[in-house]
């Protein structure tokens, strides 16, 4: 019956792929609230802060072109037990209060989180069929909402209940788990490569083909900004809030009740199955941009602010509900480890342009000014959308 009602009845591998993705979004949530509050504690201000997560997010980008070279030479399985190893020494680096060890622990998440999700996202297109991606999509993304709802404001309770260590304690349990269900599921069959070429790929090569296909081009594109402005809320909403005096554990709660409105994925998704997704999304873009924007217009009366910020969030869930569906459908078979990597790369890109550009904006202006961009960048995407074949639902 519950399967049914979301839609995966018949799909054997969305359950325990739904729920690599709850654990996932937990674990990169945990110490979401705590990383911007603390890098904002070392540097100072906010365009500091900004400089530095642009200078991780170079790295991730870096990383994420580099992980299918690394997939043909090493393997699946080694790629994913790295990336998991990897995370859990940045729990660790984090959990040491320099900013040093703050540096090496965000850069070493940033790369280990690339690894695991590539080969995720290989697996998803080799067990779920194209014409049911849509809808498993937006069932991933109730399971990775759960995680990302928890995260924040658990993380931030822990650090400052218990102590600075425990959220990141948490996080390493989580992924140890994490790897134990992993192989002693189903889904350990789809960690050996399969159909390997013998020449190892070119990453200029697969960048070429991924840009000459407009689908593909259109789907990082949509993918980007909906992921850019979730950098901005991760980053900038708890900066917001201490800035306002609001306190840490605020922080944590504004990103976990932000990200609530992806628990009703399901439900968004089924009205992009009657509507179409492209008119679903251009509704997500357009009213997520005007909230944001009344974010900036209100930003003096903190709670008006608040108010606002969140009310984006809940919109910005309607674009989050058909995730990835775009480029999973788009994507050749014979192609999926290059151009997983490839789109991929939008997420760290993502990380990467709002730090840098608003590290330049926040030089001459209030932190508001965040906001506008944001907002203003969001609601262009409506033009986008018209490139969506209406048939898409």
């Amino acid at each position: 019956m519950f399967s049914q009602w979301l839609g995966i009845r018949g799909l054997d591998a969305a359950i325990p792929l739904a729920l690599i993705s709850g654990i996932i979004g937990l674990c990169w949530t945990l110490p979401a609230a705590l990383l911007p509050i603390a890098v904002l504690s070392h540097l100072g201000d906010a365009q500091k802060a900004s400089i530095l997560f642009f200078g991780v997010s170079v790295f991730g980008v870096a990383g994420s072109i580099a992980v299918p070279l690394l997939v043909h030479h090493l393997g699946r399985r080694f790629i994913i037990v790295l990336g998991i190893t990897l995370t859990i020494f940045s729990g660790v680096c984090l959990s040491i209060p320099t900013v040093w060890a703050l540096i090496g622990g965000a850069t070493l998440r940033v790369f280990g989180f690339v690894c695991i999700d590539v080969i995720i996202e290989m697996i998803i297109m080799e067990r779920i069929p194209k014409k049911n991606l849509a809808r498993f999509e937006s069932v991933r993304m109730f399971s990775m909402g759960v995680g990302l709802i928890t995260g924040p404001l658990l993380g931030t309770i822990m650090a400052s209940r218990l102590s600075i260590s425990a959220p990141f304690f948490l996080m390493i349990g989580a992924l140890l788990f994490l790897h134990l269900y992993l192989f002693r599921s189903s889904l350990a069959n789809n960690l050996t490569n399969i159909d390997q070429p013998n020449k190892p790929p070119n990453p200029l090569r697969f960048i070429h083909r991924f840009i000459q296909q407009p689908r593909l081009r259109l789907s990082w594109l949509l993918a980007f900004m909906r992921s850019s402005w979730w950098t901005m809320f991760f980053i900038y909403g708890p900066i917001y809030c201490v800035q306002s005096g609001l306190g840490q554990e605020s922080a944590g709660a504004l990103l976990s009740i932000g990200s609530t409105a992806i628990l009703f994925a399901p439900v968004f998704g089924k009205i992009g199955s009657k509507i179409g997704v492209r008119y679903l999304l251009a509704i997500g873009y357009i009213s997520t941009g005007i909230s944001t924007m009344l974010v900036a217009v209100f930003a003096s009366s903190v709670w008006f602010g608040i108010v606002f910020l969140l009310a984006a969030a809940t919109c910005a869930a309607i674009i989050d509900a058909v995730g990835n569906a775009l480029f999973l459908r788009a994507a050749h078979a014979h192609e999926r480890g290059e151009m997983t990597a490839v789109f991929l790369t939008y997420r760290e890109v993502a990380q990467l342009a709002p730090p840098g550009l608003f590290s330049i904006v926040l030089t001459s202006f209030a932190l508001p000014a965040v906001f506008v961009l944001s907002g203003a960048s969001m609601m262009t995407m409506v033009i986008f959308t018209r490139f969506i074949p209406k048939s898409f639902r």
